[in-house]
């Protein structure tokens, strides 16, 4: 497999997004690079893929300016390029939660490493005795793509419900340790923070999130894949890209199983979305309105 992919983020206050954005822009035309890159006041976010020469140039340039010089990247590699164009686009934040006294780039939260993490998962509890509650702060359709056992899922649709669904269920975790996770780290970056600050002492985050976990110990104490937002639609605990695809007119899930229906048309319909191509067109509409490209990307 001869495509290298990479996912990274950073929270660093960067004052210069418009003059960073068409030089990374030009900077990945050049090298032939595609995926998308968030830049925001908060910091950066990126998901790319191309050659590893390609690669380890953009990221030796990157890392040249001081602000992003300790940038933690994951990768995995794919047979063929998973995104179709490249993109680098302004944003508010770099992962949406509206909370703007959530700022990780003044403090993070503790984190825990992926082998800590599987010695507490294989014992049921942490150093101090505690129960360990993993939770999911991804959106549900990524959850149903894999998470881990037990996982506490509060189907989300998006991030920004998080701090309002936990506040309501904080008594929950009273006498616990919570690890929050997602797909890289991003979103359980400010969710670790948000619980401390509502007085979940005992809260960590996943360093590197699912992908860091699968890249250190595999698969253990997870069932399933782990949705990525790009065309591969999920990895394995291998790293390596799923049989599981998404249904670009509806956004679901579509399992192995679920491709070989006759009631599945990719890039048409699934079985989740083909009852609801009726007279009034629903379906062709939900079509017409899909995305050209995976969403954008969450790490």
């Amino acid at each position: 497999m001869s495509i290298v992919n990479i996912a990274a983020y950073k929270f660093v206050t960067l004052d210069d997004i418009a003059t960073l954005r068409p030089a990374l822009q030009a900077h990945c035309q050049a090298l032939d690079l595609k995926g998308t890159i968030l830049l925001a006041p908060e910091g950066i976010n990126l998901f790319l893929a191309g050659s590893r020469d390609a690669v380890d140039t953009f990221l030796a340039e990157l890392r040249a300016d001081t602000r992003f010089a300790d940038l933690a990247v994951k990768e995995s590699l794919s047979e063929t390029q998973p995104f179709r164009r490249m993109l680098v686009r302004l944003k508010k934040e770099i992962i949406t939660m509206k909370m703007p006294v959530i700022k990780p780039a003044d403090g993070r939260a503790p984190g825990i490493d992926p082998v800590t993490l599987k010695r507490w998962l294989d014992a049921g509890h942490d150093d101090e005795g505690r129960p360990v509650v993993m939770l999911d702060t991804r959106n549900d359709f990524e959850v149903d793509v894999g998470t881990f056992d037990n996982a506490v899922d509060y189907r989300l649709t998006k991030f920004s419900e998080f701090p309002d669904v936990v506040a309501a269920h904080r008594d929950d975790f009273e006498g616990k340790t919570i690890v929050s996770f997602c797909t890289g780290g991003i979103r359980c970056e400010k969710a670790a923070i948000y619980m401390r600050d509502i007085g979940l002492e005992h809260t960590y985050q996943l360093d590197g999130g699912i992908l860091k976990y699968f890249e250190d110990v595999g698969g253990a104490h997870y069932q399933g894949d782990c949705f990525v937002f790009d065309y591969r639609t999920a990895l394995t605990p291998e790293l390596t890209p799923s049989t599981t695809q998404q249904c670009f007119a509806c956004r679901a899930v579509v399992t192995a199983e679920d491709q070989r229906s006759p009631a599945y048309v990719e890039g048409e319909y699934c079985p989740a979305c083909v009852g609801s191509r009726t007279e009034g067109n629903t379906l062709e509409k939900a079509i017409t309105a899909a995305p050209s490209a995976p969403p954008a990307p969450s790490a």
